[in-house]
C-alpha cells in the first residue's frame, strides 16, 4: 500500500487507518487478529483516544500490539486527549501532560507518533498548550501534534502559539456527511447547502497542508448507523455496488475511495472491529475514482448541483 506524508511531517502513513473506538467488543485474541489483518493489508496507522471506553480501548489495543507479530516501530500510533468524560473539555497544561502519561501507560508504549486535541475548548489558553506540547516533544513522548473537530480560526489561534506545525485535523466526513463539499458547490447561493458550518475547513486544510483524517466514513447522522447495504439508502447502495464492479473491488473500498479522491492530503479512519472488513477497506488505497464516478456517488447519496 502506498504511503502519505501526514501533514508534511515525515510520518509516512497508510491512507487507511484503523480506529479502535469499538475494539472493546473483542477479546484480546480477537483484537490481536484485527491488528494483524490490518497490518497484513498494508495499514500501519492506528487511531486511539483516551475517552474511548473510558481508556479501556487504549488498554486493549496496547495488549494486542504487544502480542502482534509486527514491531511497535513498524506502525504509527495516534491518540487524542482533552475530553473530561461527561464534564468538560480541558486543554490545561497539567491536564494534557497527565492525560498523555496515562495514555502511554494504557497503550504500553514509550511514545505516540501523533497527539490530537480531541475537541476545541473555549477556555483554551494557546500559550499553555504550547508549554505542554514542548514538554511532551522534548521528553520524546510525542512526535507530532494536531487537532480534531477544529475550525480554521481555532487552528490559527492555537498555531500562532505552538512551535510545532499542526499536521492533521480529524473531521467527520463521508458520503452521508458532506457539509464541507456542499458548501463548496453552493458558494454564492442562498439555499441551505450554501451555509458554511465549518469555516471553510476543507479549503483551509489544503492551504496549510494539513491532513484531513475522516472519521465515521460509513456512518450517517451522528452515529445513527452505517449506510453500507442499508435499505434506507437504495440509490446510494446501488451505485456503490455498480462502482465496486467497475473497479473490481468492494463497496467498503469504494466509499473510502470517494473520500481519498478529494484533493489534498486525506486519510480515512475506519472504525471496524471485523478483520475481514478492514482488509476490504484497505483496497481503497489502490482505487482512484474517475471524476464523474465521484460526482455520481455524491448524487446517489442525495446531493445535487445548484
Amino acid at each position: 500500500m502506498k504511503r502519505i506524508n501526514i501533514g508534511q511531517s515525515g510520518l509516512m502513513a497508510s491512507p487507511i487507518g484503523l480506529g479502535v473506538m469499538r475494539i472493546t467488543k473483542l477479546n484480546e485474541e480477537q483484537a490481536t487478529a484485527l491488528l494483524e489483518s490490518a497490518y497484513a493489508s498494508g495499514v500501519n496507522f492506528f487511531d486511539n483516544a483516551d475517552i474511548y471506553a473510558d481508556g479501556e480501548s487504549e488498554k486493549l489495543f496496547g495488549a494486542a500490539l504487544k502480542k502482534a507479530s509486527f514491531n511497535r516501530s513498524d506502525v504509527l500510533v495516534q491518540t487524542k486527549v482533552g475530553i473530561v468524560p461527561g464534564k468538560r473539555y480541558n486543554f490545561g497544561k497539567q491536564y494534557i501532560l497527565d492525560a498523555v502519561d496515562a495514555s502511554l501507560q494504557r497503550l504500553g508504549v514509550d511514545y505516540v507518533d501523533s497527539l490530537l486535541l480531541h475537541r476545541p475548548d473555549p477556555l483554551m489558553e494557546p500559550d499553555e498548550v504550547a508549554e505542554a506540547f514542548l514538554t511532551l516533544q522534548n521528553s520524546g513522548k510525542v512526535r507530532q501534534f494536531g487537532v480534531s473537530n477544529f475550525n480554521p480560526m481555532q487552528v490559527e489561534l492555537l498555531q500562532q502559539a505552538v512551535p510545532q506545525r499542526l499536521i492533521a485535523n480529524q473531521l467527520q466526513l463521508s458520503l452521508k456527511h458532506t457539509g464541507m463539499i456542499d458548501f463548496w458547490l453552493h458558494t454564492n447561493m442562498a439555499d441551505d447547502h450554501s451555509i458554511d458550518h465549518d469555516g471553510g475547513v476543507l479549503e483551509y486544510s489544503r492551504l496549510k497542508g494539513m491532513t484531513v483524517q475522516a472519521w465515521s466514513p460509513y456512518q450517517y447522522g451522528m452515529f445513527e448507523g452505517v449506510f453500507i447495504d442499508n435499505p434506507k439508502f437504495p440509490k446510494l447502495n446501488a451505485k456503490l455496488h455498480e462502482m465496486a464492479d467497475k473497479y473490481h473491488t468492494n463497496v467498503n473500498a469504494i466509499a473510502a475511495a470517494w473520500i481519498l479522491r478529494i484533493p489534498g492530503n486525506t486519510q480515512v479512519i475506519a472504525g471496524t472491529t471485523y478483520k475481514d472488513r478492514i482488509a476490504q477497506v484497505a483496497e481503497a488505497a489502490d482505487v482512484v475514482l474517475d471524476g464523474q464516478d465521484w460526482y455520481d456517488l455524491y448524487f446517489a447519496a442525495g446531493n445535487d448541483l445548484p
